[in-house]
């Protein structure tokens, strides 16, 4: 919940001008540059989409009703998402579980509701600082993902982005390394090979979602099973988030 409409575009337009600017650079210097999801928030997502076009930029809505429409008043349904061409939508980050009660089965409905309107999933996952000091880290984000994922078809999950959040690396004066980052990542792929097959978890992408900053960002994204990031305050700084993705390069 960061800038207004007015602040928001104008953040957007310098990243963008930015983002040319480097991809100018790039085409020279051969590097195929990596797929930019920027998710503002909702009273900027319409207009975000047009802007976006110029730069071959998706864009993200930050969340969505489990509902298709109706009597709920303040929701936004992914139908209506999808009206303004917005491209993907994230379920289940870390802030609506904890300040919203948002359930594993609560996103599962979202992903079904996305899915119906033909919007891409970034679905997040993570553990608790708890969890992770009672070594459970790893029963908890298998339990996350066989109800948040596991109701769908592998076909479906070629539109399914994987975000890790670990919620006891964000605020809390930890830090995940890139040792646990890629410990990680690479146990939720095999989970998901376990399910979906190899080729199914070959392909997805899985960001890391902790605290992720321009001087962190290129150890972190060398990890084997490390697809990029999913970018929290860092965002908010046009540049850091430029430099954030050159990281992945």
């Amino acid at each position: 919940m960061n800038k207004t409409h007015h602040e928001g575009m104008e953040m957007l337009l310098h990243f963008f001008k930015l983002l040319d600017f480097e991809l100018s650079l790039n085409e020279e210097s051969g590097k195929e540059f990596p797929e930019i999801i920027v998710a503002p928030n909702y009273l900027i997502v319409a207009d975000a989409v047009m802007l976006a076009q110029g730069w071959e930029v998706k864009i993200a809505a930050q969340n969505c009703s489990s509902e298709n429409d109706g009597a709920f008043t303040g929701e936004i349904s992914a139908a209506m998402l999808k009206s303004v061409k917005t491209d993907y939508v994230i379920v289940g980050h870390s802030e609506r579980r904890t300040y919203f009660g948002e359930t594993n089965l609560l996103v599962a409905k979202k992903i079904d509701r996305a899915f119906e309107n033909n919007l891409s999933v970034i679905c997040c996952v993570g553990e608790t600082l708890q969890d992770r000091e009672s070594e459970k880290q790893f029963p908890v984000i298998t339990h996350q993902l066989e109800e948040c994922l596991f109701h769908l078809r592998a076909e479906q999950m070629k539109n399914v982005v994987i975000a890790y959040e670990p919620v006891w690396a964000i605020g809390t004066g930890k830090n995940a390394s890139p040792a646990q980052a890629q410990e990680m990542h690479g146990y939720i792929r095999s989970v998901i090979s376990g399910k979906f097959g190899k080729k199914t978890a070959e392909n997805i992408s899985i960001l890391y979602g902790g605290s992720c900053t321009p001087k962190n960002a290129k150890n972190i994204f060398a990890q084997k099973d490390v697809d990029g990031g999913l970018i929290g305050g860092a965002s908010l700084n046009a540049r850091d988030f430029l430099e954030i993705v050159k990281g992945i390069l």
